[in-house]
């Protein structure tokens, strides 16, 4: 066996190093080596036990040498928070590794997560005056209707469902093509280029080619309303900055508001439905105690952490992290799962393993920290506190009807989620006639 492995580790190297002459570029990597998947890998919606062992014996601590970079793992609340924080030590710029020669304009990188200052700054005040939670407002008539006429989709084709096509992704998505101003014709195709676009499976080359077909739709998107702007939040763009922005800077920043606002989302509500079919007092919550739905919400939040790795970033000068020497150059990734789980930010007594829905919200990393942290996290927030209220008032007594090793969860992916969740809405023992929709 260990002749086996350490013959796949040399092949492994051997298959990078080809793939990598002259220079990185990761739209080439067929997969990610085995030394760099630890963050990734989950058993259930937990962290795998291996993954916190590290985080308590290394908060920081050195994953592989890659292309002749030192990977480092940062999984520690107060050192995750310290270097999501520190913009002026670490570089965002993924372009760098990127070779752009020979691609079409929705071939390039974008994204304000992939991208530094003055640039990141410069996009970002573009869109943070739309996510005030005053211009946000305006969505909250649309975000009940679309999750009531969902609830009333599933009531009619149940008593058994699958929560993800039916609800989880239909919501965000509808929700975020509202936001936008853009048509929804398209659900199926987006759903799974979605899911694409943060698997990992297959490296960067499937990640990159998904996030391709989604950007040239945004950038088509963009240019069809610059004529005629619609009433969403490119036609807005449009309409004040048109001037400014060309179709395929407007689209880039459309693109990481589509993907951002629907796909982590989806994952959230499958995940957290999940959770409450197993945690009676956090539905009873939710259903009768309005006050409580935000504390829910938060520890939802804390404790599923769907975006498991903040983007990587790039030590942009020597410098001292957790008291490991991290090199100019070198690649820091930091596990948003295990810093929110960290146990040394824990109260006495408090074990944040455990999913507790009458927990004081903890100062969480699920939305990140810093000038990259989410643009959307108070449009997530909504979402999140008026579908869930919805379905644990309509449907309280819903139940997973497939053990957990039967779901496929994702094995590999950035954003983690399960690619279906069949439901019974009543409970096993129940029938529709004895629940009343509310």
């Amino acid at each position: 066996m260990r002749m086996l492995d350490a013959l796949k580790q040399r092949v492994g190297k051997y298959l990078l190093e080809r793939t990598m002459r002259g220079g990185i570029d990761l739209r080439k990597l067929r997969f990610l080596p085995d030394a760099v998947t630890l963050p990734f890998k989950r058993d259930g919606i937990d962290p795998v036990p291996e993954m916190s062992t590290l985080r308590d014996a290394e908060p920081v601590s050195e994953l592989a040498t890659l292309f002749g970079r030192k990977v480092w793992l940062v999984s520690g609340y107060d050192e995750a928070r310290e270097a999501l924080a520190d913009g002026a030590s670490y570089s965002n710029d993924l372009g760098q590794f990127v070779s752009q020669e020979g691609r079409d304009d929705s071939e390039q990188i974008g994204g304000l997560g992939m991208i530094d200052p003055p640039l990141h700054t410069a996009l970002r005040r573009y869109l943070t005056p739309e996510f005030t939670m005053r211009r946000l407002a305006r969505l909250e008539p649309a975000i009940e209707r679309v999750v009531n006429e969902r609830l009333d989709a599933m009531e009619a084709a149940g008593p058994e469902v699958d929560l993800v096509s039916e609800f989880a992704f239909p919501v965000p998505f509808e929700v975020i093509c509202e936001l936008l101003g853009l048509p929804t014709e398209d659900r199926e195709r987006f759903f799974s280029l979605g899911v694409a676009r943060f698997d990992l499976s297959q490296g960067g080359a499937g990640m990159f080619g998904a996030a391709a077909h989604t950007r040239d739709f945004l950038i088509k998107a963009v240019a069809a309303q610059r004529d005629e702007p619609g009433d969403g939040l490119i036609g807005g763009l449009l309409k004040e900055h048109g001037h400014e922005l060309d179709d395929l800077t407007l689209g880039g920043i459309a693109d990481g508001v589509f993907l951002g606002g629907y796909e982590t989302s989806a994952s959230m509500l499958a995940l957290g439905a999940y959770l409450l079919a197993e945690s009676p007092d956090a539905v009873r919550l939710l259903r009768d105690d309005p006050a409580s739905v935000d504390k829910v919400v938060e520890e939802l939040l804390r404790h599923l952490t769907v975006v498991q790795l903040a983007f990587l970033r790039f030590a942009k000068r020597d410098l001292v992290l957790g008291g490991r020497q991290i090199s100019e150059g070198d690649a820091v990734g930091i596990s948003l799962l295990a810093a929110n789980r960290d146990p040394r930010v824990a109260a006495d007594g408090d074990d944040l393993d455990l999913f507790d829905p009458r927990r004081e919200p903890t100062r969480h990393l699920a939305f990140g920290h810093g000038i990259h942290r989410c643009v959307g996290a108070e449009l997530a927030r909504m979402e999140l506190r008026i579908a869930l209220r919805g379905l644990a008032q309509r449907f309280p007594d819903l139940s997973v009807t497939a053990p957990a090793d039967a779901l496929d969860f994702r094995k590999l992916s950035a954003v983690y989620g399960v690619e279906a969740l069949p439901v019974h809405l009543y409970g096993a023992d129940r029938s529709a006639a004895t629940t009343a929709p509310v």
